[in-house]
């Protein structure tokens, strides 16, 4: 006798066999689209931005280029204005488009927008400990203990300036042993400028060949590169299901776990040598803090922020300086006229000597080449996301609290009210008609308010001293034959694509 089964009529002998696990899946995937379906009945506030209309389960995923989401952030803007919704999966957010209305969020309505949204795939980065990804008073006890301690360590100082000069020396040694032949760059600068947040926070550099660094490199670039895939944004969108399936996004928490593994090691070892008197890095004086922070209840001072706040640090201060670096030396291949021009005010101004920061403002060209770099290079594309911390009202539409915010600093960068050529590489964005250097007030790299960059002036000195060392001692050319791509590669950051350099000894 036929038997009603689950999807329909059909007899025993059509059936396949259901072992435990295909039912618990069946039933987990079930209570699933029941949960997701009953969210997509909510009701939209009053006055809530406006958007393209979601598909139930995937929201807009379908209306976005996986590959870069930006690009269609900036057509969206054209058909729903600056201020504008969409649904990642079940999520609802907000984009914001243009620097005046990035601006006005992050700046005029600061405090508003300051929180972190929780991402999954940045949740497993971070647990919600650290600096970058916290929130509340946590986030405000390290933001305040960060920005402390790496003045205390030399940042915006002559002897942060110093150890810049001596890692850009090392840098130019180990291209000089190329002797003009093609190479990959990517490890090595990433390796410097790694070598400058070390020193603060273990007090010592590493070898460019050091097993262990290369290590730390390849995790902290892979978790980058996870974050921005299409993987990474489908786990972001359905984390309940993409937990069941396998796939790159999987690598995060174990890279996490290796890595906060060797954080431990290393200040376990510290502690056993602690002199409160004589803090020799970044993580003695936490473990300071921790010691004096044991009384009271409400500690901030513990491991997992440590390890959180280690890895903040290391990752965010040699991803965006060592890339912004990258694409410097590929757009002089591609410009070689701009190459020239920035070695004649470099031989004008400095000469043979080491660079110094005060020579910046004697160089408007190559500061305004600088800026452009980072301008065009674009590396934090959508920023990092932010959350209403309260009700908001922003260009008249209402955003309630907890909303998820996306201030798109592609749109900002390439604002075309502040940019005359912006999908160009244009140095003269920041000249005047005299040749002197003029700011601009879109030019929000390290972005704006009370989540802008805590590294800033950090990354600003490391990116003069090196790219202008660099420069002094080599021109860079393409490997003969080779074409030069200046779209940039998928991940959270923008990167560029795999090639090689040629830098030929100027002396």
């Amino acid at each position: 006798m036929d038997r009603f089964l689950l999807f329909g009529q059909c007899s025993s002998e059509d059936m396949l066999p259901l072992d435990p696990v295909t039912v618990l899946l069946s039933i987990i995937v079930c209570i699933f689209l029941v949960t997701v379906l009953y969210k997509e009945k909510e009701d939209v506030p009053h006055n809530y931005p406006p958007g393209p209309k979601p598909l139930p389960i995937i929201g807009n995923i379908l209306n976005l280029n996986v590959q870069n989401p930006c690009l269609s952030f900036q057509e969206l803007a054209k058909t729903y204005g600056p201020v504008f919704s969409i649904k990642i999966g079940v999520q609802k957010m907000v984009v914001l488009c243009g620097y005046d209305t990035v601006k006005e969020a992050l700046v005029n309505h600061a405090d508003k927008f300051a929180n972190r949204q929780d991402v999954p795939v940045f949740v497993d980065f971070s647990r919600g400990y650290g600096v970058i990804f916290s929130n509340g008073h946590n986030w405000k006890a390290m933001k305040r203990f960060t920005l402390s301690t790496l003045r205390d360590f030399g940042m915006g100082k002559r002897t942060m300036e110093d150890k810049i000069n001596e890692e850009a020396n090392s840098l130019v040694e180990t291209f000089k042993s190329y002797k003009g032949e093609p190479f990959d760059n990517t490890v090595i600068m990433n390796a410097a400028a790694a070598n400058i947040i070390v020193s603060i926070l273990l007090g010592h550099r590493f070898d460019y060949n050091n097993p262990q660094l290369h290590r730390l490199l390849m995790m902290a670039m892979d978790n980058v590169r996870i974050a921005g895939s299409p993987m990474g944004l489908l786990y972001n969108a359905l984390p309940s299901l993409m937990r069941w399936i396998p796939g790159s996004h999987k690598n995060v928490k174990q890279n996490r776990h290796e890595f906060h593994l060797f954080v431990r090691e290393v200040f376990t070892k510290q502690r056993d040598q602690l002199d409160v008197h004589n803090q020799r890095n970044f993580i003695d004086s936490f473990l300071v803090k921790q010691k004096e922070e044991k009384p009271n209840p409400e500690l901030y001072f513990h491991n997992e922020n440590l390890t959180s706040l280690v890895l903040d640090l290391f990752t965010a201060g040699m991803d965006t300086t060592a890339t912004t670096l990258r694409w410097g030396l590929l757009i002089m291949m591609k410009y070689p006229d701009v190459q020239k021009n920035v070695q004649k005010e470099i031989e004008k101004v400095i000469g043979s000597a080491e660079p110094q920061v005060v020579h910046r403002q004697h160089m408007p060209y190559t500061d305004a080449v600088i800026h452009e770099i980072q301008r065009f290079a674009n590396i934090l594309p959508s920023n990092l996301p932010h959350q209403t911390a309260q009700d908001v009202t922003l260009k008249g539409f209402f955003i309630p609290k907890g909303t998820p915010i996306i201030p798109s600093l592609t749109s900002v960068l390439r604002d075309t009210k502040y940019f005359k050529k912006p999908d160009e590489f244009y140095p003269q964005h920041f000249l005047d008609s005299d040749g002197h250097f003029v700011k601009n007030e879109a030019f929000i790299p390290f972005s704006a308010g009370k989540r802008s960059c805590a590294g800033e002036n950090l990354a600003k000195m490391e990116l003069f001293l090196f790219f202008t060392k660099l420069l002094q001692n080599f021109t860079f050319k393409a490997p003969p034959g080779a074409k030069l791509d200046l779209t940039a590669d998928v991940g959270f950051t923008s990167t560029p694509q795999k090639h090689q350099i040629c830098a030929i000894p100027r002396k």
